[in-house]
C-alpha cells in the first residue's frame, strides 16, 4: 500500500500544494464540528438545567443570543469551508486521472510488438477507464473519508476526556473490537477483488471482439453462439460480484451492531453518569451530539476498506502498464543519420522466433537504395515477420539487419520508422475523412499531394464517387469500403510520406488486375526515389523485381531475377505454371 500511496503522490505533481490545502481544511471542517456540542452544553447548563438557570435566563441574555448566533455562524462557515474542501479535492482528482491516462496512452504507444501479443484489447480498455477512474475515486473520496473519519474520531473522543473520563471509555470501549474485524475481513476480501478485476477485464474483452468481428458473426450466423459465450463471462463476472459482496455483507452485520451498540452504551452508562451527578445535563448533550462521530466511522470502516480493496487493485494493473518498458527502445548511445536514410537494407544471418517457435532461420541478403525486391513463399513461410524486423517491430533474435549500413539497434527509432512507409496485410483505416487518412502520417500535406498519392495507388477515381469525394468520412476500420478500395487508401498514405524504404504487404491482394497494373506502373514513376519490399502472391506483382527472394519454412529457398527463378524448376516456377 505504502507502495501505491508514493505513486499516487507522484502523479500529484502540480496538485500537491492544493491537496495538501484541501486535507489541512478537511482537518479544520472536523475540529469544528466539536465547536457546536461546546456551545449546546454551556447553553443547555446555563439557561436551562442548572442551578442559576432562571436568573441566567433573565439576566444573561446576550450571552444565549451571542451562543446561538455564534454557532448559526459556525454552522455556515462550516458549510461552506467543507463545499470548497470538496472541489478542491475533485479538481486534483482529475488533474491526476488526466495525467495518469496521457501517460498510459504514450506508454501503450511505446511499447513493442510483443506486448500487445500479451495485453488483450479489453484489458488494456479496462485499464484506461474503470481502473483509472477507481484511482480518481480514491484520490477524491476514500483518502479524504480516512483522513475526516481519523480527525473526526480524535477530536471527539478528546473533548469527550476532557468532560468525563469514565463515560468516555465506555463510549471508545467496542472500538478494538470493530478493528479487528476490519482486519480480517480486509484479508479475506483483498484476493477477490484482484479476480474480480480479472473477470471484468474477459468480460470486455469479449465484448470488444464481438463487436469488432460483427461481420463475421452475422457471416457465420454465430449469433447465439457469441451470446452464449459473452453470458458465460457475464455470468462469471455476475458470481464474482455475488461472492465478494456476500463477504462483505457477512462483515456488515458484526460491525454495523458495533457501531449501533455505541447508542445503547450511550443511553444507559450517560443515563447512570446523570443519575449519579457525575455528568451534568449539558455534559450528557454534549456525549449525545457527538455520538455519530464514534458510530459513524466504525460504519463507514467497512465501506472504506471495501474500497481500499477495490483501489489496490485497480492501480496495480494500472501500475503494470504505467511501468512497462518497451524492449524495442533507443539506446543511449543511438545515431541519428545526416540526410535521413537513404535505402540501403541488408539481413546478416538473421533469425527470429515467436517465443519457442522459429519463425526465420539464418537469412542472410543484401538490398540496394532504390532496388525493387518481391518476396514470395507458401503461408507462413515467415514474409510478414521478415519485413516486420526492417522498422524494428520486432528485434532479430540472432544476426543483424544494416540500413544504410547502420545496425538497425544503433539508429534511433523515430528517424527509422519516418523513413519506412508501410502497407499491411491487414489495413486499419480511422473513423476521420479519406483525406485525413491519407496524410496520417504527413498531416501538413496539402490537398493536391493527397490527390497526388491517391492517384499513384489509383484511388483517385473510386474517392471522387464517394458522397463527398476527400471529404467523405470513412466508418470505423473502414466500414463502407471493399478490400481493395482500403488497400489502395493504405498505399497511398504510405506513399504520403514519400519513404526511402517502402513496404507493400500482400497490397494488391484484393484488387483486380487493371488496377494492379496502374498501380506497377505508378510505382515505377514515383517522383521520389525509395527502395521498394514487395510482398506478393501474384506473379504479376514480383516478375519485374531486380530481386526476388522465396521463403520456405523460414529459410531463403530461392533467390534471383524473374527469370533465373524461371529456371531452376523451384517453388518460384511452380506458381508460375499455375498462374499462367
Amino acid at each position: 500500500m505504502s507502495f501505491l500511496i508514493r505513486w499516487l503522490w507522484k502523479n500529484l505533481q502540480g496538485y500537491r500544494k492544493r491537496y495538501v490545502f484541501a486535507m489541512f481544511l478537511s482537518v479544520v471542517c472536523q475540529v469544528m464540528f466539536v465547536f457546536n456540542p461546546i456551545f449546546t452544553r454551556i447553553i443547555v447548563d446555563t439557561f436551562i438545567s442548572g442551578e442559576n438557570a432562571a436568573e441566567n435566563l433573565a439576566t444573561r441574555k446576550d450571552l444565549l443570543y451571542s451562543l446561538v448566533a455564534l454557532t448559526v455562524a459556525v454552522n455556515l462557515f462550516r458549510t461552506a469551508l467543507q463545499y470548497a474542501t470538496n472541489m478542491t479535492y475533485e479538481v486534483c482528482s482529475q488533474g491526476v486521472i488526466y495525467r495518469v491516462r496521457a501517460y498510459l496512452f504514450d506508454n501503450i504507444h511505446k511499447q513493442d510488438a510483443s506486448f500487445y501479443d500479451y495485453y488483450r484489447t479489453g484489458d488494456i480498455m479496462t485499464r484506461l477507464s474503470g481502473d483509472i477512474e477507481m484511482v480518481r475515486h480514491s484520490t477524491a473520496w476514500i483518502i479524504r473519508v480516512i483522513l475526516e473519519s481519523f480527525v473526526i474520531f480524535t477530536a471527539a473522543a478528546v473533548f469527550f476526556f476532557t468532560i468525563s473520563v469514565p463515560m468516555a471509555l465506555c463510549m471508545v470501549a467496542l472500538t478494538p473490537f470493530l478493528f479487528i474485524i476490519s482486519f480480517v475481513f480486509r484479508r479475506k476480501v483483498g484476493p477477490m477483488y484482484g479476480d474480480l478485476r480479472e473477470r471484468l477485464s474477459d468480460l470486455n474483452t469479449a465484448a470488444e471482439e464481438n463487436i469488432s468481428g460483427n461481420r463475421v458473426v452475422k457471416a457465420f450466423a454465430a449469433e447465439e453462439f457469441e451470446k452464449s459465450r459473452f453470458g458465460s463471462f457475464n455470468g462469471e463476472y455476475s458470481s464474482a460480484n455475488k461472492k465478494t459482496a456476500l463477504v462483505w455483507w457477512k462483515f456488515f452485520f458484526p460491525m454495523e451492531t458495533a457501531s449501533q451498540a455505541i447508542m445503547a452504551v450511550h443511553l444507559t452508562a450517560g443515563g447512570l453518569f446523570v443519575i449519579g451527578g457525575e455528568i451534568t445535563l449539558g455534559d450528557y448533550m454534549a456525549f449525545s451530539m457527538l455520538i455519530w462521530t464514534m458510530s459513524g466511522p466504525m460504519s463507514w470502516l467497512g465501506n472504506i476498506i471495501n474500497d481500499l480493496q477495490r483501489f489496490t487493485a485497480s492501480a496495480n494493473k494500472i501500475i503494470e502498464i504505467y511501468y512497462s518498458r518497451s524492449r524495442i527502445a533507443d539506446r543511449a548511445d543511438a545515431v541519428e543519420l545526416d540526410g535521413g536514410i537513404k535505402g540501403d537494407i541488408e539481413f546478416k544471418n538473421v533469425s527470429f522466433g515467436y517465443g519457442h517457435e522459429e519463425a526465420l532461420s539464418d537469412v542472410s541478403f543484401k538490398i540496394k537504395a532504390g532496388q525493387t525486391v518481391a518476396i514470395m513463399g507458401e503461408t507462413g513461410s515467415g514474409k510478414t515477420t521478415l519485413v516486420n524486423l526492417i522498422p524494428r517491430i520486432y528485434d532479430v533474435t540472432k544476426g543483424e539487419i544494416t540500413v544504410d549500413g547502420h545496425n538497425v539497434r544503433m539508429l534511433k527509432l523515430a528517424q527509422l520508422r519516418s523513413g519506412i512507409g508501410m502497407a499491411t496485410q491487414e489495413v486499419l483505416l480511422y473513423s476521420d475523412t479519406i483525406e485525413g487518412n491519407i496524410a496520417f502520417g504527413n498531416s501538413g500535406m496539402d490537398f493536391s499531394g493527397v490527390e497526388a498519392c491517391a492517384k499513384a495507388a489509383d484511388a483517385d477515381g473510386f474517392i471522387k464517387n464517394t458522397s463527398d469525394g476527400y471529404d467523405t468520412i470513412i466508418g470505423e476500420r473502414g466500414v463502407g469500403l471493399s478490400g481493395g478500395q482500403k488497400q489502395r487508401i493504405a498505399l497511398a498514405r504510405a506513399l504520403a510520406i514519400k519513404p526511402s524504404i517502402l513496404i507493400l504487404d500482400d497490397t494488391t491482394s484484393a484488387v483486380d488486375s487493371e488496377t494492379e497494373k496502374h498501380i506497377q506502373e505508378s510505382l515505377k514513376n514515383l517522383d521520389f526515389t525509395c527502395t521498394k519490399i514487395i510482398i506478393a502472391a501474384r506473379i504479376s506483382s514480383t516478375k519485374d523485381a531486380d530481386k526476388i527472394i522465396v521463403l520456405k519454412g523460414g529459410k531463403i529457398a530461392e533467390t534471383g531475377t524473374h527469370e533465373e527463378l524461371l529456371r531452376n524448376n523451384g517453388y518460384y516456377r511452380e506458381v508460375y505454371d499455375l498462374q499462367s
